[in-house]
Parts: structure tokens; sequence; C-alpha cells
């Protein structure tokens, strides 16, 4: 790899990471309490909880179309989304964000490893390099709205 591709892959690993110029998802949810995991706000769909999982679900398709040429994405919009507003016990939120983070590690391991220009293998001329953007830029917007209902529940600091 070339000195420019590793520049390219170390900024990639750190806006995958987030956190450099907003928070990163742990920060989002640090002290959160957890009666306020299935909030929802007046006027808002969704839950900190729904956020969260549509993150895992989203992030899990998003490393699953890279790694695997027969991978089936879940069915637009109905299986991104959990029904549920709230989680079912605390192991199911640690699992969640657990997944999250394992996930990250991987997909960071990928652009790690892999070509960034080269179509994958499956896809209609996705790269790396795309989904890597794709999983930043998704992940940071619903961080900022993790942040946003955090503030109007009054859970976020000052």
């Amino acid at each position: 790899m070339d000195n420019q591709n590793k520049k390219l892959v170390a900024e990639l690993s750190k806006l995958l990471l987030g956190g450099s110029a907003h928070a990163d998802l742990k920060e989002a949810l640090a002290g959160l309490p957890a009666e306020l995991r299935g909030a929802k706000p007046d006027n808002l769909p969704y839950s900190i909880w729904q956020l969260v999982e549509h993150i895992r679900i989203a992030q899990w398709d998003m490393l699953n179309f890279c790694i695997d040429p027969n991978h089936q994405s879940p069915k637009w919009p109905d299986e991104y989304w959990p029904k549920e507003t709230a989680p079912i016990d605390d192991d199911a939120w640690k699992d969640s964000i657990k997944q999250i983070n394992s996930d990250s590690d991987e997909f960071i391991s990928l652009v790690e490893k892999s070509d960034l220009y080269e179509p994958i293998p499956g896809g209609n001329g996705q790269t790396i390099l795309l989904e890597a953007l794709q999983m930043a830029d998704h992940t940071s917007y619903h961080i900022a709205e993790i942040i946003i209902i955090r503030r109007l529940l009054g859970a976020w600091k000052k």
C-alpha cells in the first residue's frame, strides 16, 4: 500500500470511529438513564433504542454486503427499524452496542486490508471506499439524532 493510500485508510478509520469533530456513539450514549432508552419525545417517530438498533442493523448490512457476495439485505424499511420502542432488557441493550462495536472493528479491519477502489463482488459497482463513507455518514447522522432526543428529554450534558 502506498503512502497516499495509508493516509486515506487512517483517515477513514478515524472517520468510522467518530468523535473527531462530533460526538461518537459511546459519548452519545454515556450516562443515558435506562428508563429513557425507549422514550419518544412528542412528534418524533423513534426512540433512542430504535436509533441504536437501526445503526446496528444498517452497519451489519453494510459490513456483510462487503464480505459476502451472496448477502441478502433486510427488507427496506421494515427490517431496518425495530418495532419495539425499548429494549426488552439490559442485556439486549448491551448486546446491540457490543455488536455495533464489533462490526465497526471488523469493518475498519476490512478497510485496512482491502483495495478501496475495487468493485465489491455481488454489488453494482460499489467499493469499500463508498461503503466506508456511507457507514460513517449514516452513523454520524443518527448519533446526532440521539443527542437531540437526549436534549429534548433533558438528559444531555449542558
